[in-house]
């Protein structure tokens, strides 16, 4: 019988850490030894390899270059391996997998995120339960023998989310990610319950990968008492291509004529605005307030359920392809590797 193969890619964070035995500080460990670190994981029938980046990024640092640097390490591991699982921190791990999610095009094996909020070393860590369980979802398959869960996902706290779908929302619990606009894709308890209506299915050509990332992107969250200097400084930047508008509940924000004819500036000059919520669950309808469908009227986009996490890696990726936008504009609204729901 051949054994399923995954390949761990440790990109850095918390999971990583071990503590020296000399100085008792935590520091990176080598993960070529981790069947050493955690044994359970040669309980399963599968071959497991381990590529460390070096050095190790703070997920704080982590740039769209990593990205595609990831990207591309798992495009010339495809062929070689069943499934890969990236250990990375997770102050920004949502939007990692988001714009792994649409840098890695015609996936058809799983690569599943996850890492920890205690260091693999210590006692009570919560990073072997995430590695184990990571590993042994990215190795599964049907009767057919093809993955079940074929797409980027985030697995943290038993539970496994589409990664374009997430947030971290907890610094301090274990259960640290959501995915309040989408099921999650599956449970762990005593059983892996996999939610298969939920989980994307792959498109049928072969994988590859987009790297032009165009960055030109501000996010502006909408307050009480923003002041007209800061909107149009965001929103009339020179060096910005988009901005992502964190508005209030359903897509509401200031109907100030000032706010207004700002906004009209921003969208005559070719600049892209998206409209998203600044609320944890829920979507934009720009249909249902006044000040929504003033929004609507100047050009601004409808951004959904988007995850703002999401919505950036999204433009960072659209602009990347693209000058049209007309053609942007579309494609925002438009479901892609299943990151809205319109």
């Amino acid at each position: 019988m051949v054994k399923s193969a995954i390949l761990l890619i440790y990109t850095g964070g918390t999971i990583g850490m071990k503590k020296d035995p000399v100085t008792q500080t935590l520091r990176p460990f080598d993960f070529s030894g981790i069947l050493d670190e955690v044994p359970e994981l040669q309980k399963f029938a599968l071959k497991v390899d381990a590529y460390n980046f070096d050095p190790p990024i703070d997920s704080s640092d982590v740039e769209p270059s990593r990205w595609v640097e990831l990207a591309r390490l798992i495009e010339s591991r495809y062929d070689q391996y069943d499934g890969f699982v990236v250990l990375h921190g997770t102050d920004t791990m949502a939007y990692s997998a988001s714009a792994l999610s649409y840098i890695l095009d015609g996936l058809s094996k799983p690569v599943v995120f996850t890492g920890s909020q205690l260091p693999i070393g210590v006692a009570r860590t919560d990073g072997k339960e995430n590695l184990i369980s990571s590993v042994e979802i990215a190795a599964a398959k049907d009767s057919d023998g093809r993955a079940i869960v074929p797409e980027v996902s985030i697995y943290f706290g038993s539970k496994l989310m589409r990664g374009n779908r997430t947030t971290k929302y907890d610094s301090e619990c274990f259960e640290a990610f959501a995915s309040p606009n989408c099921p999650p894709l599956a449970d762990a308890g005593i059983n892996i319950r996999y939610a298969s209506k939920e989980i994307l299915q792959p498109s049928g050509h072969p994988l590859s990968v987009h790297p032009s990332l165009d960055t030109r992107v501000s996010i502006l969250k909408i307050h009480p008492g923003i002041t007209p200097g800061i909107v149009r400084n965001i929103l009339l930047g020179e060096e910005t291509r988009a901005v992502i508008l964190e508005t209030f509940g359903a897509g509401n924000a200031p109907s100030r004529g000032w706010f207004i004819d700002c906004v009209r500036q921003a969208v005559a000059s070719g600049k892209i605005l998206v409209n998203v919520t600044q609320c944890p669950a829920g979507r934009v309808d720009m249909d249902i307030y006044e000040t929504g469908k003033q929004l609507k009227e100047a050009g601004v986009f409808c951004g959904y359920d988007s995850t703002t996490e999401n919505m950036l890696a999204k433009l960072f990726h659209l602009l990347g392809e693209s000058d049209d936008r007309e053609w942007i504009g579309r494609m925002i609204q438009t479901p892609l590797r299943g990151d809205i729901t319109v």
